[in-house]
């Protein structure tokens, strides 16, 4: 049978470990999809250094349009990256009839409704498993392997780089500054980390995977997205005390009024197994109504792990190349007719757990006028540390877990609480979730 004919444009890290991959493990590859799958073109500004890597049996051109005018070509892979030229060239590739495999998160969160829509006009496939953690294969199980199921939520490590601060911040008791650093040095964060440490990067794969598992356009612009460059030691350590682990989630929970997306610092008990995850890895905790908690883990980055994505993703058009279109797995699991425009929640409405710190006076009642506070609010303690000031000293830590709330109703009771004359210092609020 005749092989497929790929493009690739951009062959940086993920494209050298795809080409790599692909022709390394080619015999089992060709086994599986039914028919050889060959890297013919590869478009690279640097066409010297592209050359070095893929030799002289594949033709390397400056200009990305070449592979998509090039009627032999039947699937480009788009491993540019961004939100600017890659939607162009993703567009005009679908135009053009060809299937296109994306790593590009970024791109889907924002443009994705767009690009899909064109997809399913022409009749083309948009791949993307690469864009979500990496190597394991999540778009692929929630999409096809859950599909029995309701799903009620989903929360993931989905940032390699965030998880190792956090690791790190927490085994060493070190400030988030200092291990940033440590992180640029040994290059698990980029040298302008913004998009990492600030929970967009996350924001973009929890808004991909939110629309999949509950059939909702990709709407990461209505996702509430905080990072980690707040977050201290100090409340790390409370947390451990505590029988806590804080990492970065992406979250997003079914509800009856609508649907919560969003990505924050978290407290998770030690006991879940999420809560254990250390330095780069990812992991994705599915609850379905059926199956029960799954958990997905592995490498969230990396050439090789990206590029077993991109490779599945070519196999799975491979075997559908000559398929129906209107037979084939939808885009974001729902057909598009069962699509749902189900709002999502503004943060006020969120239903969550919170870890608050207060630096108060130590001095009697003021663990009573506080409690009080959240007693009239309606909210219930789940625990209090209160730690021993040190001698000399007149102020204190005051740790306190609630149970589940609405989030509305905390900031009118932190509100209440900051307004206090022995509450010292602004209140750390951060977000908890048992995951049970």
């Amino acid at each position: 049978m005749k092989a497929i004919k790929v493009g690739l444009l951009g062959i940086g890290t993920v494209g050298s470990g795809t080409f790599n991959v692909l022709r390394r493990n080619s015999q089992e590859i060709r086994g599986r999809a039914g028919r050889d799958i060959e890297i013919t073109m590869v478009a690279d500004l640097d066409v010297e250094r592209a050359r070095c890597v893929v030799g002289p049996d594949v033709t390397v051109v400056s200009d990305a349009r070449a592979i998509i005018a090039n009627p032999e070509i039947d699937i480009v892979v788009e491993l540019i990256g961004g939100y600017g030229v890659a939607r162009t060239l993703v567009l005009e590739a679908i135009d053009a009839g060809k299937h296109v495999v994306t790593a590009n998160k970024a791109l889907l969160a924002v443009h994705g409704t767009e690009i899909f829509a064109a997809a399913r006009a022409k009749g083309v496939m948009v791949a993307f498993e690469a864009a979500v953690a990496g190597g394991i294969p999540i778009i692929k199980a929630l999409r096809e392997g859950l599909t029995a199921n309701r799903i009620e939520w989903i929360a993931g490590i989905i940032n390699g780089t965030t998880n190792f601060i956090l690791s790190e911040m927490r085994s060493k008791g070190l400030d988030f500054a200092v291990v940033l650093k440590e992180a640029q040095r040994l290059g698990y964060a980029e040298a302008d980390p913004t998009f990492d440490i600030e929970g967009v990067d996350a924001a973009h794969k929890i808004s991909l995977m939110s629309a999949i598992a509950f059939g909702s356009p990709v709407q990461f612009d209505k996702a509430h997205v905080e990072g980690i460059t707040q977050l201290q030691a100090v409340d790390i350590k409370y947390a451990e005390q505590l029988g806590y682990r804080i990492k970065l989630l992406g979250l997003t929970r079914r509800r009856e009024n609508g649907i919560e997306l969003r990505v924050h610092p978290t407290l998770v008990p030690m006991a879940r197994l999420i809560a254990n995850v250390e330095g780069a890895m990812n992991a994705v905790v599915v609850q379905g109504d059926a199956v029960g908690t799954t958990l997905y883990y592995g490498k969230g980055a990396g050439a090789e792990p990206t590029a077993s994505a991109v490779i599945a993703d070519l196999v799975d058009i491979t075997r559908l190349h000559t398929a129906d279109p209107d037979h084939r797995v939808p885009h974001l699991a729902f057909q598009p007719d069962a699509m749902s425009d189900t709002p999502v929640l503004a943060m006020e409405e969120v239903v969550t757990s919170f870890y608050l710190r207060l630096r108060v006076a130590d001095e009697a009642g003021v663990l009573s006028s506080i409690t009080a506070i959240l007693a009239e609010s309606d909210i219930s303690i789940d625990a209090v540390l209160q730690r021993e000031s040190a001698e000399g000293e007149r102020q204190t830590d005051l740790i306190i877990l609630t149970h589940e709330t609405v989030e509305g109703r905390m900031n009118r009771a932190l509100a209440r609480m900051q307004g206090l004359p022995t509450v010292l210092a602004p209140i750390v609020r951060l977000r908890k979730e048992e995951l049970a």
